[in-house]
């Protein structure tokens, strides 16, 4: 009855599609090997430092949200991290290398950010009380996430010139902040360094041989830390912006084995405040035009140290605090699933997204903690995009934006579709190019040309030979009311909203015959699972 129920209101919200013929496209995924591979735990998301007076464009969108004042017993809070099983969280931000650590090694009073003229980010220094540290171990700990921790890495340091520091780096305070750590037992999936201090840097900057030199000091304090651990935390670094000069001489000064992942950020839709945010979203040869960056990355790192593998270390779209009532509304979805449909291709190991909580962009309304609706999309992906990463043919329009994974934990493929368009319905053939290409082998063989057109017209099932139900699940996104700027998604005709129990929803598809046709409807995103999709990649 509960199927039958959802069904009815999935038909129902889509009336358009039944009433009129839509455009046709054919989606070709070839399974027959990964073009990439991500990580696990692709998904990650960002705790900020950022204080409740932070402010931009007239508006202070931080509220309580920082490392040191979040309120780590909201319910809602473990909730949703829990909801992933294992979320990855960054801390780290802005004012991560003017971060103290109130411990031995600390001389100076331990205070809390504050405003002032003349400060980085036009604030003082900060510092992170151990018992602060301790809350949010048991936070980490209880709710299962798995914590990338950014270091302070201008500590010691001077400014030579405007926006350019120079010195020797005092490691003293880090060494003995993450020996509390390890003598606490707090786990630590990875140490990041320093903060977009790379090439030109943001508000600072560090030479990459200054850094590369740091990153190998910082390699063996790891490496004497954790000798009698059996987990070893990864090192990851510089956590700045794209620079290929500069990412290649750091990976030529610290060589072989230093740096695990190199971590970059991307706030391609550019300032918040810009009016045209959601046009940007909207434009598939704006979105593409990001590609050029995950592009010369891999390049470099190919080139350079081919050891590592890139990470998006922060990426919140729209930069000083993301865009007021577009960041945190349905429109963004657009943006944020496919950046994470084209790092992918790039072999980007980990996204991590600006901000857990916390700005416009955050997973979470800032006061409430009440998800987003890109925290559904974080979800969905989490839960359905496996590590193996397809490729995807289309003869669609630029606007159909096309993504293929191996499904997570089971069988088959998941296929991700954005449709960009504001009037045009897609009618969607999803072809096996494995099958297509056995067809035309088989056809050397004197096959009747009836049956050519038969195995073509099923090739996308990719297994002839099976019994079981042949049937798709479907995941449909939409804004409440087609208002994109809706703070409310809908998946499959029902609104996202928290249970009268206060937990997270159930991220319900609906399963349709195999064989009936697949419509996607303008201005939505849809996840299609097909789990007979013989993809020998995905064995």
């Amino acid at each position: 009855m509960g199927f039958t129920f959802s069904l009815f209101l999935f038909l129902a919200s889509f009336p358009v599609i039944l009433a009129q013929e839509g455009t046709r496209a054919t989606i070709s995924i070839d399974g027959t090997i990964a073009v990439a591979v991500i990580d696990d735990n692709f998904i990650c998301a960002t705790l900020d430092w950022w204080p409740h007076d932070k402010c931009n464009y007239n508006q202070c969108p931080w509220g309580y949200s920082s490392v040191t004042n979040l309120d780590l017993s909201h319910p809602l809070l473990a909730k949703a991290i829990q909801a992933f099983r294992n979320l990855r969280i960054r801390i780290g931000g802005s004012l991560q290398d003017q971060v103290l650590y109130d411990v031995e090694s600390l001389k100076a009073p331990c205070h809390p950010f504050r405003k002032m003229k003349g400060g980085l980010f036009g604030f003082s220094k900060g510092c992170l009380h151990m018992n602060r540290w301790d809350e949010l171990n048991h936070l980490f700990s209880r709710t299962g996430a798995i914590v990338t921790f950014g270091l302070n890495a201008l500590y010691g340091r001077h400014q030579i010139r405007k926006g350019v520091w120079g010195g020797a780096w005092d490691s003293s305070n880090a060494c003995d902040f993450m020996n509390y750590t390890v003598l606490k037992g707090y786990k630590i999936d990875s140490w990041e360094y320093g903060n977009e201090l790379s090439g030109s840097g943001v508000s600072a900057s560090v030479s990459a041989e200054l850094y590369g030199k740091d990153l190998i000091k910082l390699k063996s304090v790891v490496n004497n830390l954790y000798k009698n651990s059996d987990l070893k935390p990864s090192l990851v670094a510089p956590g700045g912006f794209f620079d290929k000069q500069w990412y290649a001489k750091l990976l030529q000064v610290t060589g072989s084995g230093i740096v695990n992942f190199v971590t970059h950020h991307v706030y391609n839709l550019g300032a918040g405040m810009d009016p045209n945010l959601v046009n940007k979203i909207l434009d598939p040869h704006y979105l593409s035009k990001v590609s050029e960056t995950f592009s010369n990355l891999s390049q470099t790192i190919q080139q350079n140290g081919p050891w590592a593998s890139p990470w998006v270390g922060e990426s919140g779209g729209a930069y000083n605090s993301g865009g007021r009532h577009v960041s945190d509304t349905f429109v963004n979805s657009f943006w944020y699933l496919d950046q994470l449909g084209m790092a992918s291709r790039y072999n980007t190991k980990v996204y991590c997204r600006q901000t857990l909580v916390g700005g416009n962009y955050g997973l979470l309304n800032t006061t409430t903690l009440v998800p987003n609706p890109d925290y559904y999309s974080a979800l969905l992906w989490h839960r359905l995009m496996g590590k193996g990463v397809l490729a995807v043919g289309s003869n669609a329009s630029p606007f159909l934006r096309s993504y293929a994974h191996c499904s997570k934990g089971r069988a088959g493929i998941t296929l991700l579709l954005i449709n960009l368009s504001n009037q045009t319905d897609f009618i969607i053939s999803v072809q096996n190019s494995m099958d297509m290409r056995l067809t035309v082998e088989e056809n050397i063989s004197g096959e009747n040309s009836f049956m050519r057109g038969l195995k073509r017209s099923v090739s996308w099932v990719g297994n002839r030979a099976s019994d079981e139900p042949m049937y798709r699940e479907e995941y449909h996104l939409t804004a409440k009311d087609g208002y994109l700027q809706s703070p409310t998604m809908v998946l499959n005709g029902i609104p996202l909203e928290l249970t009268e129990d206060e937990n997270i929803p159930n991220l319900d598809p609906v399963r349709l015959d195999l064989n009936s046709p697949l419509y996607i409807n303008p201005l939505s995103i849809s996840f299609i699972v097909f789990p007979n999709f013989d993809a020998p990649a995905c064995a």
